[in-house]
Formats: structure tokens, C-alpha cells, sequence
């Protein structure tokens, strides 16, 4: 055996599937790889049969087959799958856990707004809810954090978040959460992983951060459109059009506003705003060409639709602009993602007072939805802009845990992270840092793509949920007094 490979029989979704690995990689995984057995036949059935109860509790979903089945624990370790098959390996020989994903080896992965490189965190598994419960109830802190619920195959299914996790967690074994959502997904989940964090703000990126990485199932499967979270996008060169993206495209776009929950919404908004500012909203595999642009052959383009015809759209399929005209409807749509230009709300809101005096109802009806959703993303977009505006500091962000994170905000969204210091050292190493973050904050009306565009949309909600966490804002420039003004308020507590 030594230096072979040893070939085991795994079972996974109720199919047999052949492994083949070398015993040393086994030895690293935690498997226990029999040798010429020193023990006597009584000793090896103790010991396999112990074997064999640790890995059924392991695997969620197996258990250890019944002394009725025929088959001597004494000779193989057997397990009945979900559907019904016996698995077996070679006597001595552990059944690793089916193959499992990434995410449970390794945890939920890096996080780029933590500066301590890593948080406390732990994991439980059972085979049924009570004994799940049991381990959340014991293992759990009551602290802020994020958890993931895996499923038999190792699966991550759901990213949640709370202020109180272990509170949490035990609400999805409730009674009353049964015929929910939390009933579904606890019904489905064999493991639990949590990962604490300082605060609530620290949670909410967090969370939002692992659903964009990993898009567990839950988080989108069983969700209604009008609940999942869209971004509202112009973009795509050659004729830049308004359109929905469930994460924010890395290229090819002037400007990303979100997130907006509700799909269904977001769609008539997309459609009355390239309709109003007069922005295709065809194929991209549309061939484009413009006035100024040009061509080897005098050809005489037609349009694809009727929208250059009613006057909804520029044409540039058809050669019926130039780039610049279509550029300056590009630039007028995006200063109203900025806040600044409410020409869709004045054309809609003209287009159905004029069918409702024309006694055109249907038309009316129609132009008052679609001014309904228009003014839900004006009022999304205001916060928005609100924050961009107005929101450009450092947030302190007290940690439950003495590790609190300064957060560098510029025009809404948080561009860096520091942890906040605790003594005069850590004060002095800080300061090169927050002299460039005063430099950022110098050039802050100039906006730059960030890697994590979605913070916008958290820091604005959060300080209009908790207004008095404003003051623990200040500029990089006045660091030093509020550290001196911590430091007292420590030894005033000592």
C-alpha cells in the first residue's frame, strides 16, 4: 500500500463515483489509511464500526447501514445513501466526506474591508434540525456577524446577516418559520458557518460582498423579482443604451446606479428612459452607423423598428444622427442617474395628463405605471446622490470587540479601511495613510470607478437609518484629536 493509490467508492446526488488518490494526500485530508493490521479481528470491528459512526454523522444525509442488511461491519464500512444503495470500502479504510466545495474548506474567502486579515468563525453540521439547533445554540456568540447555510453535498445555498447571530440562526428552527423562506432553506442546510464581525455596518458589506461572490441559490432562487436586487447601467459602445444587470458589468459603461430591488419595476424604468432621452435599446449584434461616420460603399441604412419613426429613439442604426447627438443624449441621461436632470418625470407626466384630457385611458394608464417607477428610481437615485454628495469623511465604526475599523467614504462610497488605533504607536504608523486618504478627499467631486460600487447604496441607507452615527465622522485631518479624544475616554474607563 505504501506509495499506491487506494480506489474508494463515494456517493454524491445518488450516484456512484469512483475517486482514485494517493495515500499521502489522504493522510493530509485527516483520512486514516489502514497499515498491516497489529490487532486482533474483535479489536478491527470496534475500531471500524467506530469509524463508521463519526464518518455517518459527517456525511448529512447517509446513515449507517442496519445490521439487517446483510452486511458484516467487522468486514466493510456500509452506508445507505438517499436512495436506498449501500456504498462500501475497503475494509480499514474511512469514507471521506463526499466532495464538497471550496467554500466550506476554506471559509467564505478574503475580505477587502477587513484590516485585521480575518475574523473569528466557526462551523457545526448535524444529520437532522435538533441536532443542528443543539450546535447553534451552544457554539453560537450573540454578536454581529454573517453565516452561511450548506447543504448535504457542501453546497453554499444562503448568505444572511444580523446583529445578533446566534438570535438569528435559531429563529429558522422556530415554528413559525416552517411555511417561510427560513423553513426552506434550514429544511435543505446539514452545515452552518458564521463568520463575526465588529458591527452591523461591518455585517451589511459583508453580506453583500459573499452574495455578489458566490450567488448562493436562496439568495436568488425563491427570491420574487420585485425583491431581487438589479443594477441600472448605461453603457455598451457603439450607441450606449440604459439596461439591467444582476452585478455591475466590469467594462464597457458610462456610469452603474444600484442596487434596485425589483426587476419588473426596473424594467419599465429602462424602457421609458431610453425611450424619453432617445437611446436605442435593439441588439447589440445591431450593426451601427452615424452620419459622420465613413463608409466604402454609399448604402442607404434602414432602421430595425418603428421608434425612429414616432421619435423615441435617435436612429443610429440608420445613419439619422451623428455621434455627437447621440452623445449629448448620453450625457443627459447621465446627469439624471446624478440627480440633476428630471426631464423623463416632466415628459411622462405630460404624455398622460394629455391621453387622460384626450380621453385616451389606456394610454394614460400606461404613462401613469411607468411615472410610478420612474419616481421610485428619481427617489433611489436622489439618496444616491444625496450621499455622493454629502458623505465624504471617515467613519469610525466601533467593534464589539475592541476592533474597531476606520472607513474612508468619498462621495458615498468607501474606498479604504483602516483598523483604528490603540495606542500612540499604532497612531504614528497610521499617519501616512491619512495623509493620502486627505489627498483623496481633496479631488473628491471627480468620480472614479471603485471595486466595490455597491457600498454606495449601503452607506446611504445607513446613515438615513442611523442619523446619529454621523458623528462619529470626521476628516482625515482631524484624526489626531479624535484619537487623543478616544485615548481619554479609554483611561477614563480604566
Amino acid at each position: 500500500m505504501d506509495g499506491g493509490e487506494i480506489r474508494m467508492v463515494t456517493k454524491r446526488k445518488g450516484r456512484k463515483k469512483r475517486h482514485s488518490q494517493p495515500a499521502d494526500l489522504l493522510n493530509e485530508m485527516g483520512e486514516t489509511v489502514a497499515e498491516t493490521p497489529d490487532t486482533s479481528p474483535a479489536e478491527d470491528a470496534g475500531d471500524q464500526a467506530n469509524d463508521a459512526h463519526q464518518v455517518g454523522e459527517a456525511v448529512a444525509g447517509y446513515e449507517l447501514a442496519s445490521e439487517s442488511s446483510g452486511e458484516s461491519v467487522a468486514d466493510t464500512a456500509a452506508w445507505r445513501g438517499p436512495s436506498g444503495h449501500l456504498d462500501h470500502c475497503p475494509s480499514g479504510v474511512r469514507v471521506p466526506v463526499p466532495a464538497i466545495s471550496s467554500h466550506l474548506i476554506e471559509g467564505f474567502g478574503p475580505d477587502s474591508l477587513d484590516p485585521y486579515g480575518g475574523r473569528p468563525g466557526d462551523m457545526v453540521g448535524a444529520s437532522d434540525r435538533k441536532g443542528l439547533r443543539a450546535k447553534v445554540r451552544t457554539l453560537c456568540p450573540p454578536v454581529p456577524g454573517i453565516y452561511g447555510m450548506f447543504d448535504r453535498h457542501g453546497e453554499l445555498i444562503y448568505v444572511g446577516k444580523s446583529r445578533s447571530l446566534r438570535h438569528r440562526l435559531l429563529s429558522y428552527f422556530g415554528e413559525a418559520a416552517r411555511k417561510e423562506k427560513g423553513g426552506r432553506i434550514i429544511e435543505n442546510s446539514r452545515a452552518i458557518q458564521w463568520e463575526t464581525q465588529p458591527s452591523d455596518f461591518a455585517a451589511q458589506l459583508r453580506e453583500l460582498q459573499l452574495i455578489r461572490r458566490w450567488t448562493p441559490r436562496f439568495n436568488v432562487q425563491g427570491v420574487p423579482h420585485r425583491h431581487r436586487p438589479v443594477y441600472l447601467c448605461l453603457g455598451r459602445k457603439p450607441a450606449e443604451t440604459f439596461f439591467l444587470a444582476s452585478s455591475p458589468p466590469a467594462t464597457d459603461c458610462v456610469a452603474i446606479e444600484g442596487p434596485f430591488y425589483g426587476a419588473e419595476r426596473m424594467r419599465s424604468v429602462v424602457d421609458a428612459l431610453n425611450k424619453t432621452f432617445q437611446l436605442r435599446d435593439c441588439s447589440q449584434q445591431t450593426v451601427f452607423q452615424y452620419q459622420d461616420q465613413l463608409s466604402l460603399f454609399e448604402l442607404s441604412p434602414r432602421p430595425g423598428c418603428l421608434r425612429l419613426e414616432i421619435g423615441t429613439c435617435l436612429g443610429p442604426c440608420a445613419a439619422a444622427c451623428s455621434r455627437d447627438e447621440y452623445v449629448q443624449r448620453v450625457n443627459a441621461a447621465q446627469s439624471f442617474l446624478d440627480g440633476f436632470n428630471d426631464e423623463p418625470l416632466v415628459a411622462v407626466r405630460e404624455l398622460m395628463e394629455s391621453a387622460s384630457a384626450n380621453q385616451q385611458y389606456e394610454l394614460a394608464s400606461r404613462a401613469r405605471d411607468t411615472l410610478k417607477s420612474l419616481q421610485y428610481a428619481s427617489r433611489k437615485l436622489g439618496h444616491l446622490a444625496d450621499a455622493r454628495r454629502d458623505f465624504s469623511f471617515v467613519y469610525a465604526a466601533t467593534g464589539y470587540d475592541a476592533c474597531s475599523i476606520w472607513y474612508l467614504v468619498r462621495s458615498g462610497e468607501i474606498i479604504d479601511v483602516a483598523s483604528a488605533p490603540k495606542d500612540r504607536d499604532q497612531y504614528q504608523l497610521l499617519r501616512p495613510t491619512l495623509k493620502k486618504w486627505q489627498s483623496l478627499l481633496g479631488s473628491r467631486h471627480q468620480r472614479v470607478r471603485v471595486d466595490q460600487p455597491h457600498s454606495v447604496a449601503v452607506v446611504a441607507s445607513w446613515f438615513r437609518k442611523h442619523r446619529g452615527e454621523l458623528k462619529q465622522t470626521f476628516q482625515p485631518e482631524g484624526a489626531g484629536r479624535r484619537y487623543h479624544r478616544l485615548s481619554h475616554h479609554r483611561a477614563d474607563a480604566l
